[in-house]
């Protein structure tokens, strides 16, 4: 029997989150900087020179990804932005369904406006899930390490997933594979060993000059097997939650929404002068 449940309980995560707490409209475009991010007024300072731009991942969107782990940065003194991508005609709210080529090009021009605004030379990038890895498309094809110092994933998709298997299953089913990519070509290029993942992956998963950290959970439903979210090259750190807090049950979707240890390792990422040891006791800080 396929495991639907799990399957499906990231999409449900993220349906209840915008259905209890996602304002719309007007409300919706002034949610972040009331809660003091995208705040397009803000400046670095010599402490955190450089913004924050934060990616959601498939499904997800600008505001509701980020509730937690935006204020979570702005508490701590970062310029702070998060980006709409992958938007799909006739659906609102839930991104980055569309080819994802194309939203690492809404990212290039979406950093761009970030640094004319703050002034900065480089950016740091956080990503969930795509959005850990889509940025990698930006770096190394559309001219985006030299705006960037680090990336750090929350459980990107680095390498593809196999949905526990059930992407495997879809060539037994006539027409899934074509009507996934036509409906929804973001998923698609997630499939591990579709084109996209091919041509994003050959030749190497880092270019010089980024620094990569990826942040991997065990309880990963979502990004299968879990390790494939893990980069290989100079200058990356691979790091599975568990290593850090072995009681954190954090799957896909918490990671990126409430896990305040995976948070304190993207910060200790963000400015490894200043790291302070990753543990349990993290969930406080």
């Amino acid at each position: 029997m396929l495991p639907w449940r799990r399957l499906l309980r990231p999409l449900a995560v993220l349906t209840l989150t915008a259905a209890l707490v996602a304002p719309t409209g007007a409300a919706q475009a002034a949610a972040a900087p009331s809660s003091g991010w995208n705040n397009w007024s803000c400046k670095p300072s010599a402490a955190h020179p450089r913004p924050v731009v934060l990616v959601h991942g498939t499904f997800g969107n600008s505001i509701d990804n980020w509730l937690g782990l935006a204020p979570y940065l702005v508490h701590r003194g970062y310029c702070v932005y998060s980006l709409d991508y992958g938007q799909l005609p006739g659906v609102p709210f839930f991104n980055g369904l569309g080819p994802i080529d194309k939203s690492a090009g809404q990212l290039d021009a979406f950093v761009d406006r970030v640094l004319a605004a703050t002034g900065s030379a480089k950016t740091d990038i956080i990503g969930h899930s795509q959005g850990g890895m889509m940025p990698r498309y930006y770096l190394k094809f559309l001219g985006g390490a030299s705006k960037v110092n680090a990336l750090v994933g929350l459980a990107p998709d680095n390498h593809g997933t196999t949905l526990l298997g059930f992407t495997k299953l879809l060539p037994y089913f006539p027409g899934a594979e074509d009507l996934i990519s036509t409906a929804t070509p973001g998923l698609a290029d997630q499939i591990a060993g579709s084109a996209f993942q091919q041509k994003l992956n050959e030749g190497g998963d880092t270019v010089p000059g980024v620094k990569y950290t990826v942040i991997a959970t065990k309880y990963d439903e979502v990004v299968t097997p879990y390790r494939s979210a893990f980069l290989d090259g100079p200058n990356v750190r691979n790091v599975v939650l568990q290593d850090l807090c072995f009681v954190d049950l954090s799957e896909h979707v918490a990671i990126g929404l409430t896990d305040r240890i995976a948070w304190h390792e993207a910060v200790n990422a963000l400015d490894p002068a200043n790291a302070e040891r990753t543990t349990c006791a993290s969930v406080f800080d």
